[in-house]
């Protein structure tokens, strides 16, 4: 380990080693006895202390002592005769645990103990910090050291400035002190977020600890330690409160429900969408990820009901809650087909947090109109069996027609009214601006690969302060020299491409959405030239961009067909906020399971799906298969309904995560071939499974 070769041990070595493993298995041994019984003398005391002291990592061993030890103050608070004062009992203890940790200075249960005894108030605190010194000055970076320090000053009530500057003193000391960095950071937060003296000012104060931790990075831009706390600085900087960017249907536009199928229409006259039910979704989409979008926190009103009762779902959230994209379904009234506006308020009360607590509090709204229309169901029919080829002839580009590019601006406009435009404060840009003609300054001098990784990071951030929540701002965005910084990374070190690839990814997507003239040049409009009766599609063209992600959807919430071949995608999260997406191309990418397509189950529009060419079943060992719960599992029996599992129904159990994935889906044509997994058996299957499909790799299902 770090460098330094095993040696074989010696006999006398091997010896020695099964005589201290014999006599811990004793003391183990009789300890367990003492703790089963309860049995707590002043032998079974001692055996135990030799037993820790041999081996601190023994955690029934410290249990055992906690019980030991309040047995010996109870019986003192009991006045039982031959019982010992608490203050010798408890300065017992941590004599035994200084003990332990001189054989294992990062033994969790020793420190656990120790803040345990202290806990009891016998003892005093102030040669806690003496026997720190100690234990720092042997190792400055322990991080239980450091931790069990915060344990001390709090318990003593030493202010939170003085240790402030004892991280100052030990960076001084030795400036690679990883856990003096961290310990700085959890300081500097709760002094910024009780707005100590001298710490009312957050970016002041944020401005002078970049300019203390650039010594360290210009002194050894190799070593990590500072570059970690730099970045949490910068992570700082750029905490914002969340903004409401985007929504489907957009603000100012008009959306058409179609209660059979839609006609063909001229590109971008309206927003499709189909629905029997009368229903249509409604998305906002925020910054950040946020948690508390329900009916008290956004107020839909429409021309035939309120939206009181409307349930709002997440898209794609975390364990806690929190998603960037919140959906909800609105239903049209039955015996009506004349336009009905409606206006959704956002944040119009407190209550919409975002995953690092800082409240959505500037209210907004957007408006739109709704009509329905029914078309006749021989266009209907024709619809639901025509197959799309996706060939390039059918594809028509829009970048020279002012009308629909107009049109394109309102769908993509991210500023929903001028007053929700956000500031940005001056000093944020100018320490952002700053930070990157320094970082510039330090890699003319180095080729450092945090160095390279920071400033594309920067830049991004500028970015983001620039253009946060706007398009068509006016101001130029680097976009270049970020891809050209992870362009760089990707050759310095291909142990984390991947992560460089999806960065890459980002920054690109941002860069072709971020504005209508670069976005214009990928939309148009998709009509099957053999069958001009059939409805069109609003289209979006991303294939072969070496895409490893998917990003920027709040630009694409209108899309309703979006081809991704021929890139380096291996998950699709994100797609799930498309709601109105019908047709959807991933052929030629890396996807290598069919739970890396677990975000098509939420859309319920989708029709059409190419995943082939793919490495579905082409890896022997593919963790992303096992992220999702077999239906064999036995906790999820009852609801995946094993009674199913029998011999006839084989091909579930060897498809199982086939069947999660398409049980719900209305596919009306798929394409998987090219994939390892794809052969006769899972076609019949999935054709069993998926009673709408019409077409499959192409061919007709009937």
């Amino acid at each position: 380990m770090h460098g330094i070769p095993r040696k074989a041990p010696t006999q006398e070595e091997r010896d020695d080693s099964s005589l201290r493993a014999a006599k811990l298995r004793d003391l183990q041994s009789q300890l367990l006895h003492f703790h089963h019984y309860k049995i707590y003398t002043k032998e079974a005391i001692e055996i135990s202390a030799k037993l820790l002291e041999s081996n601190p990592e023994h955690y029934t061993g410290w249990n055992y002592r906690k019980l030991a030890v309040q047995h010996l103050l109870d019986r003192h608070q009991e006045n039982e005769v031959d019982s010992e004062p608490p203050q010798s009992v408890l300065d017992g203890e941590l004599i035994l645990v200084e003990n332990a940790l001189k054989t294992n200075f990062k033994a969790y249960g020793a420190w656990h103990h120790r803040k345990w005894v202290l806990s009891k108030g016998h003892s005093s605190s102030d040669r806690e910090l003496r026997l720190l010194g100690k234990f720092q000055k042997l190792d400055s970076r322990n991080f239980h050291a450091w931790n069990y320090r915060r344990f001390i000053t709090e318990l003593k009530k030493i202010p939170d400035e003085n240790e402030l500057q004892y991280t100052t003193d030990m960076i001084y000391d030795n400036f690679s002190n990883y856990s003096a960095w961290h310990n700085r950071s959890m300081l500097l937060s709760k002094l910024l977020e009780k707005r100590a003296k001298g710490y009312e000012k957050t970016e002041n104060v944020l401005s002078e600890e970049f300019e203390f931790v650039r010594n360290a990075l210009f002194t050894d831009p190799d070593d990590q330690s500072g570059w970690f706390y730099y970045l949490w600085l910068l992570g700082q900087t750029l905490k914002r409160e969340p903004l409401f960017i985007s929504s489907s249907p957009p603000h100012g536009s008009n959306l058409s429900i179609s209660i059979d199928n839609p006609d063909c229409q001229p590109p971008f006259s309206k927003i499709y969408h189909q629905s029997k039910e009368r229903t249509f979704p409604l998305i906002l989409y925020f910054s950040e990820a946020v948690e508390g979008v329900n009916s008290s926190t956004v107020t839909v009103d429409f021309d035939y009901d309120g939206g009181d009762g409307l349930i709002w779902h997440p898209l794609s959230a975390n364990k806690l809650g929190f998603s960037q994209a919140w959906l909800t379904y609105i239903k049209y009234p039955h015996d009506s087909l004349e336009s009905c506006h409606v206006k959704v308020t956002i944040a119009q009360f407190p209550g919409i947090i975002s995953s690092s607590g800082m409240p959505c509090s500037q209210p907004c709204f957007i408006s739109f109109t709704a009509s329905v229309r029914s078309n006749n169901q021989e266009h209907s029919e024709v619809q639901t069996t025509h197959k799309i080829s996706w060939n390039v002839e059918n594809f028509k580009a829009h970048s020279t027609h002012p009308e629909d590019a107009n049109l394109l601006a309102s769908l993509c406009k991210l500023d929903i009214t001028k007053e929700n435009r956000p500031t940005t404060p001056m000093l944020c840009m100018e320490t952002i601006s700053n930070e990157i003609a320094c970082s510039r300054e330090l890699l003319s001098s180095s080729n450092c690969k945090i160095g390279k990784l920071t400033l594309a990071r920067l830049l991004v951030a500028h970015n983001t302060l620039i253009t946060y929540g706007c398009m068509d701002s006016g101001t130029e965005a680097q976009y270049e020299e970020i891809l050209a910084l992870y362009h760089d990374l990707m050759k310095m070190d291909p142990a984390h491409v991947g992560y460089y690839e999806d960065e890459y990814s980002l920054v690109l997507m941002k860069q072709l959405t971020s504005n209508t003239e670069s976005l214009l040049k990928l939309c148009g409009n998709y009509q099957e030239l053999s069958s001009p009766s059939i409805s069109s599609y609003t289209s979006v063209q991303l294939k072969g961009l070496s895409l490893s992600r998917v990003s920027c959807v709040e630009h694409l919430l209108w899309v309703q067909m979006l081809d991704l071949s021929h890139n380096k995608l291996r998950s699709i999260e994100g797609l799930e906020a498309l709601q109105l997406l019908s047709c959807l191309k991933l052929s030629n990418n890396r996807l290598s399971s069919f739970t890396a397509l677990e975000p098509l189950k939420m859309l319920k529009s989708l029709q059409v799906l190419d995943v082939s060419y793919n490495e579905i079943g082409s890896h022997s060992i593919d963790t992303r298969r096992y992220m999702c719960s077999s239906p064999l599992n036995s906790r999820l029996g009852s609801e995946w309904q094993l009674k199913r599992f029998t011999d006839e129904d084989a091909d579930l159990k060897h498809f199982w995560d086939a069947y999660l994935l398409f049980k719900d889906l209305n596919l009306v044509q798929l394409d998987i071939v090219g994939n390892a997994v794809a052969d006769e058996r899972l076609k019949a299957f999935l054709v069993k499974l998926m009673s709408a499909l019409k077409w499959f790799d192409g061919e007709s299902c009937h």
